[in-house]
């Protein structure tokens, strides 16, 4: 009884892990084959420059 406590997580992460494969092999990929071309880059945010200060 004291192997089955031992040995059965180790058996059940086997089984997950062996399942997870199969199910990437089998399902499709969530890819777009003709994704649509930007316009353009998006502008990026600029902070305005600040005037030196005067003394």
């Amino acid at each position: 009884m004291a192997v089955l406590a031992v040995l059965l997580p180790f058996v059940l992460l086997g089984m997950v892990l062996a399942l997870g494969r199969y199910e990437e092999k089998i399902l499709p990929a969530d890819r777009d084959p003709d994704p649509a071309p930007a316009a353009r880059p998006a502008a990026r945010h600029r902070r305005p420059r600040r005037a030196p200060l005067s003394s």
